[in-house]
């Protein structure tokens, strides 16, 4: 074989030149909508010229020639990222004797890729390579595809992606009858566990942590701070998303969509804290008790939320007997009359006391101090000015407590309303939160993805 025969560029024939293509694994790194990888993309043809007789040339019937000593067809990748169109090495071809050349010439492709955010971090992505050749059109070079699919001989795994198909497909287009190309389908799935356990789950506790702001008491003073702490944690990892999903508007991540969910959850129970706050600190003085609220706030929804109130209180201190009271009624009256005999004191003045009031009574029968209603003191005699005081004051003083009783009874109620409040905001939030969660990452788990068919 004569030195001209690799060193001239052979012009093709007649009529289309076949030409096979394949491409062999390679790893990739889906970043800032690029995928980037070193690929070995295999090419196959015939050059007439280069074809001879193994007998006559001792039996040698493969030949290793360098690459740019043949003619080489300029196949590119039409879709690239970088702008470098050739290979990164020209490597050997290898020459068989009956014409047909094999060259794997190793490159690293940087295709632009549509990258789909909105399952993140469950996604699968479709990346296309999209190889052509750059002056010859279909009359010239007929691309055909050696193999359906990529091969994954060589592919190194990745520690973000899996490789779920690499299918290839030979497109034609209709209206330009000189236009042809391979196009390759490299369908990959991201890896979603270091995401679930450095985004996903601490979100998920942090969502958790809102639970407790409705079984937090409304007395303890610290329902706002821990409300606004958790949405404070949220916008935080929202943050974090911003920086590792690639900028687009076109859709909007999962985890981003259930960080949004959690934050006007979170926002949804700092304006429920706010109500129940407010019912909690209201008393007889500023707001007044509807009807409707008594019935379904302390009768009808504490039996649906599993709610039970204690049956009574314990009385504030324990009263005097009755007897002990009168007795020590008459020595304040005999002493502030000044000294006089008993004569005296039973000769001016005459006391009528009803038998059945001055018997012991209920203590729903008698007044908050403990007085009996129907007792009535008279005298034929006058009082001093000082004793008709002080049984005024004393009369003050019980209406006083009674007064106190019936506010602080009306104080609890308000207290025990805010309570069911909480109490239903706390399922109506559990209810929410976990449909919402299993609403939104339950789908993207089952997801397929199927290559788009060329024309």
């Amino acid at each position: 074989m004569t030195t001209n025969v690799w060193l001239k560029q052979v012009s093709a024939p007649q009529g289309p030149q076949p030409r096979r293509h394949f491409l062999q694994g390679c790893p990739l790194a889906a970043r800032d909508l690029q995928v980037t990888g070193p690929c070995l993309s295999a090419q196959e043809w015939t050059d007439y010229r280069l074809a001879w007789n193994s007998s006559r040339y001792e039996g040698v019937n493969i030949l290793r020639i360098p690459a740019k000593r043949v003619w080489l067809p300029d196949i590119v990748l039409y879709n690239n990222a970088d702008g470098t169109y050739e290979v990164s090495l020209y490597t050997n071809v290898l020459v068989r004797s009956n014409g047909s050349i094999l060259w794997l010439p190793p490159a690293i492709y940087k295709s632009a890729c549509k990258i789909e955010v909105k399952h993140f971090p469950f996604d699968q992505q479709n990346c296309t390579l999209k190889f052509r050749s750059w002056t010859y059109d279909h009359t010239e070079i007929d691309m055909v595809l050696k193999s359906p699919k990529a091969s994954m001989d060589d592919f190194t795994p990745s520690g973000e992606w899996d490789i779920v198909a690499l299918p290839g497909r030979r497109t034609v287009n209709p209206q330009d009858p000189s236009y042809v190309d391979v196009t390759y389908d490299f369908i990959i799935k991201r890896k979603p566990l270091f995401y679930t356990i450095n985004l996903i789950i601490p979100c998920v506790l942090i969502t958790s942590l809102a639970i407790l702001v409705f079984y937090l008491p409304s007395d303890c003073g610290e329902k706002m701070t821990l409300c606004i702490s958790v949405l404070l944690a949220l916008t935080v990892f929202l943050l974090l998303i911003s920086k590792i999903v690639p900028p687009t508007s076109l859709d909007v991540p999962l985890i981003g969509k259930y960080l949004m969910f959690t934050m006007v959850l979170v926002t949804f129970s700092i304006v429920t804290s706010v109500c129940v706050l407010n019912v909690h600190h209201r008393s007889p003085s500023t707001h007044t008790m509807a009807p409707w609220v008594k019935r379904c706030f302390l009768h009808k929804l504490p039996t649906f939320l599993f709610m039970k109130r204690p049956d009574g209180s314990p009385s504030r201190a324990p009263r005097p007997s009755q007897a002990r009271l009168i007795k020590s009624e008459a020595a304040a009256t005999a002493s502030a009359l000044g000294p006089a005999s008993s004569s005296n004191l039973y000769g001016n003045s005459m006391y009528f006391v009803n038998p059945a009031s001055a018997a012991p009574k209920s203590p729903a029968g008698s007044d908050v101090a403990g007085i009996p209603r129907d007792f009535r003191l008279r005298s034929s005699g006058r009082f001093h000015q000082d004793v008709q005081e002080a049984l005024e004051g004393v009369s003050f003083i019980a209406q006083h407590m009674k007064s106190d009783d019936q506010d602080q009874s009306v104080i609890e109620d308000w207290k025990y309303v805010a309570m069911v409040v909480d109490r239903l905001f706390l399922w109506v939030f559990v209810v929410v939160c976990v449909l919402g969660t299993v609403g939104l990452f339950l789908p993207p788990l089952f997801q397929t993805h199927t290559p788009s068919e060329g024309s």
